[in-house]
């Protein structure tokens, strides 16, 4: 069992040597307004949907989904790290093992 209370969801990774946790995001930018939108991908692949109110333009909406999750777990936007997919749809970020103890994990799961 992990040292978090992090749940055991299709889109998130634990790190066992530093104690932290991916989140794989698939991003929809420029849409109405920012939501989760279910689960992307095969079985085995799957990543968090979600539809971004934010152009793909310098950054702005690699900027936008950290604030946005950062306001969903209720942790500190410095506690979350983009490590990959800077310029794809497909993204994966880290979130700090500090931040993962008071983190809500409810407002990020989709809804069946």
């Amino acid at each position: 069992m992990p040292p978090y209370p992090a749940p055991d969801l299709v889109f998130l990774q634990h790190e066992p040597k530093t104690g932290d946790c991916l989140v794989s995001i698939h991003v929809m930018p420029n849409a109405p307004q920012t939501k989760v939108d279910g689960l992307y991908g095969e079985a085995g692949q799957q990543a968090l949907r979600v539809r971004l109110h934010a152009l793909p333009i310098d950054g702005k909406a690699n900027e936008a989904l950290v604030k946005w999750l950062a306001k969903e777990l209720g942790i500190a936007q410095r506690d979350i790290t983009l490590v990959r997919g800077q310029t794809s749809r497909r993204k994966v970020l880290r979130i700090d093992s500090s931040a993962l103890a008071t983190a809500r994990w409810g407002r990020i799961i989709p809804q069946r």
